[in-house]
C-alpha cells in the first residue's frame, strides 16, 4: 500500500465486479474492461466503501475517459505483488513507486495523492525520530513487501514484519514492537475504525519519514501496457483540466 491525499469518483459502472478467480488471466489486448487488483489500504482502497476508497475512485474516473472500465479484487499485499509478477492482473492501484517494481509495472502520473509516511509509538514513550540512525536497538514493525522510504532502507534498522497495517499497529499495542511505519492516514483511519479503544493509546511522531506518492501502475506483461499508461495519463490530464480532479479530493478530503 502506503502526506495527505485526495480523492473520489463518480462513474455509471458499479464500484466492484464479483470476486475474480485467483489463476484467471488477465486481458491481453486492448480490451475495455481491464481486471485491476488493490489491497485493504484503507481509506485509500478499502472493500468497506461503496466506491473502494479515493484512490480506486480516481483511478476509475480516469479509465472512463478513455471508455474503459474495471473488475476489481482484493489480496493481501504480497499474495498480490506475486500475483502481478505472474501476470493474472492487468493492473493495480494503490502503489508505490521503485525501480523494483518499475522492471514489472509501467506507471503513469500519479493518483494526486501523497501518503505520509513515519512511526506510530505508543503514547507512554515518545521516542525522538529526527535521526534515523539512532534507532538501530529498536524493533520497526513493518508491512511484508511494502515498499518502505528509501532513507528508512538506508538506515538499516531492525524490522518485524506484519501482513499488513492492522496487525502491524496491534503489535505495537501489545508491546511486541517499538515503532510502527505506516501511513499517517492509514494509522488513523484504523484508530478510528478498528482500534477505537486504543485511540488514545498511540501518537503520531514527528517529522515523517517521507512523502510518497500512490500510483496506479499496469502490468508489463500485458502488450497493451504503454496504450493503457497513455490513455490513463489523457484521462488524468482531463480531470484536472475539468476540475474533476479537483472536486473527487475534496470531497473526501476528510478521509485525506
Amino acid at each position: 500500500m502506503p502526506n495527505r491525499r485526495h480523492a473520489l469518483a463518480l462513474l455509471a459502472a458499479p464500484a466492484f465486479a464479483q470476486a475474480i478467480p485467483t489463476m484467471a488471466p488477465a486481458n491481453t489486448g486492448t480490451e475495455s474492461v481491464l481486471r485491476v487488483v488493490a489491497t485493504e489500504f484503507p481509506p485509500y482502497t478499502t472493500q468497506e466503501s461503496s466506491d473502494g476508497g479515493p484512490a480506486i475512485a480516481i483511478a476509475r474516473a480516469a479509465l472512463a475517459r478513455s471508455g474503459q472500465t474495471m473488475e476489481m479484487d482484493f489480496r493481501p499485499w504480497s499474495r498480490l505483488i506475486v500475483e502481478l509478477q505472474r501476470g493474472l492482473w492487468d493492473g493495480v492501484i494503490g502503489v508505490w513507486r521503485n525501480p523494483e517494481r518499475e522492471s514489472f509495472l509501467s506507471f503513469p502520473q500519479s493518483l494526486g495523492i501523497a501518503n505520509r509516511i513515519g512511526f506510530m509509538a505508543r503514547s507512554e514513550r515518545r521516542i525522538d525520530v529526527r535521526d534515523l540512525s539512532r534507532l538501530k536497538s529498536l524493533r520497526i514493525g513493518i508491512v511484508r513487501g511494502y515498499a518502505n522510504p528509501p532513507a528508512f532502507e538506508q538506515a538499516n534498522l531492525q524490522c518485524d514484519e506484519a501482513l499488513d497495517d492492522l496487525g502491524n499497529l496491534r503489535k505495537l499495542l501489545a508491546g511486541r514492537i517499538d515503532l510502527a511505519l505506516v501511513d499517517k492516514g492509514v494509522a488513523a483511519y484504523l484508530l478510528r475504525r478498528q482500534l477505537s479503544e486504543a485511540a488514545s493509546t498511540l501518537v503520531w511522531l514527528e517529522p515523517s519519514v517521507a512523502d510518497m506518492p500512490l500510483y496506479m501502475a499496469f502490468n508489463r506483461a500485458q502488450a497493451a501496457h504503454g496504450q493503457r499508461v497513455a490513455a490513463f495519463n489523457k484521462g488524468m490530464a482531463e480531470m484536472q483540466s475539468s476540475g474533476q480532479l479537483a472536486r473527487l479530493l475534496m470531497r473526501n478530503a476528510e478521509l485525506l
